[in-house]
């Protein structure tokens, strides 16, 4: 586990917060440590954390209002949740600082049907210890975040790399 971390935290670069278009698509780093017990607060008011997911491939993702990266892979992750909720898959999108309001409103505008967490204090960034948006895990049935990715994802990254956990 905390090699798994450690090997990951090498990767990132320092700098921004906003991830640079030339990593659009970037390629994940394999590493295996248990998911962070992480808890916050859903755009209906309700408290929700990681483990009410348990048993579902679930996609982690960081992101803000204001990244353009971010923007661009939401309505990627759309679809790609639409073709494999029923598989078991699910994306929790957590939004790093902004309010209510204002990421309902984002929401709405990109018609996202996939859980929207509010993080006004950064604990998933922390959790995750990444602070480059947008970051991304993909958290495996038993708890264990296997993939990591700093940068957006393509379609073709999420077929490639989290098709083979849906048909585990």
């Amino acid at each position: 586990m905390v090699l798994g971390l450690a090997a990951f935290m090498i990767l990132i670069k320092p700098g921004s917060t906003a991830a640079r278009q030339d990593e659009i698509s970037a390629v994940p780093v394999t590493v295996e440590f248990s998911a962070p017990s992480l808890s916050l607060i859903d755009l209906q008011g309700n408290q929700v954390a990681l483990e009410d997911y348990r048993g579902q491939i679930i996609l982690v993702n960081n992101w803000a209002t204001w990244c353009p990266p971010c923007k661009a892979e939401m309505p990627i992750f759309e679809a790609f949740y639409q073709d494999h909720k029923e598989k078991g898959f699910t994306i929790v999108a957590i939004e790093a600082g902004q309010g209510q309001a204002e990421v309902a409103s984002f929401v709405d505008g990109y018609k996202l049907s996939f859980p929207v967490w509010l993080d006004a204090h950064s604990k998933a960034l922390d959790a995750f210890r990444n602070q480059r948006l947008p970051n991304s895990y993909l958290i495996d049935r038993d708890g264990t975040v296997r993939l990591a990715w700093t940068g957006a994802i393509s379609r073709q990254m999420l077929d490639k790399y989290i098709t083979p956990f849906l048909e585990d």
